[in-house]
């Protein structure tokens, strides 16, 4: 089971989490990937996230978890022992998020996101200093990104499979480009 966790303002419409989708509808498997619209709320995304797991085995699950979504499955990898594919994965995201408190636009649809201060102090609970079994982790990191610092990225993942992209940008316009060593990274 494929369980993708979209990043902030995000949601299942992303064009890397409907390739994925995609490309498990045309191997007849559309039933093993999984990418549910995470609430805002840093605490109700990982409940939700726990919920949907808990069900799985954890040898049977990989996150893969895009941003702020890494974020999340960097978690939840570590609480679970499964498996992790980070894309341009948030590390700092407390920090980095305080100067979106407020209500902003959606980038998928014409919602409005309200990310209330509180939701930083929930971001604290789920940072991982430091993880613990690096051959479980596969790092996919823009030097391009414009929104998080991939060197940041790579010193956080030490010992884990490392894919460093020259250029690219924070979503990863070019994910086609990857998705064959995401998927068999997933596979094995």
């Amino acid at each position: 089971m494929v369980f993708y966790l979209h990043g902030f303002r995000s949601s299942p419409r992303s064009f890397k989490a409907r390739l994925l989708q995609d490309y498990f509808q045309s191997i007849d498997q559309a039933d093993k990937f999984l990418c549910p619209q995470l609430p805002v709320s840093p605490k109700e995304a990982m409940q939700l996230a726990r919920k949907l797991c808990s069900s799985i085995d954890a040898s049977e699950l990989v996150l893969i978890g895009s941003s702020l979504g890494g974020y999340y499955a960097t978690a939840l990898a570590e609480e679970l022992s499964c498996k992790a594919v980070l894309l341009n994965p948030a590390i700092t995201p407390a920090r980095d998020l305080q100067k979106h408190i407020g209500t902003q636009k959606a980038w998928h649809t014409n919602e409005q996101v309200d990310f209330r201060p509180e939701y930083v102090d929930e971001l604290t609970p789920f940072e991982m200093l430091k993880i613990s079994q690096p051959e479980r982790y596969f790092l996919v990191a823009a030097t391009g990104d414009e929104v998080l610092d991939w060197q940041q990225m790579v010193k956080h993942y030490p010992g884990a499979r490392h894919k460093i992209i020259q250029g690219s940008d924070h979503g990863l316009s070019d994910f086609k480009n990857y998705m064959d060593e995401i998927i068999e990274f997933c596979a094995h």
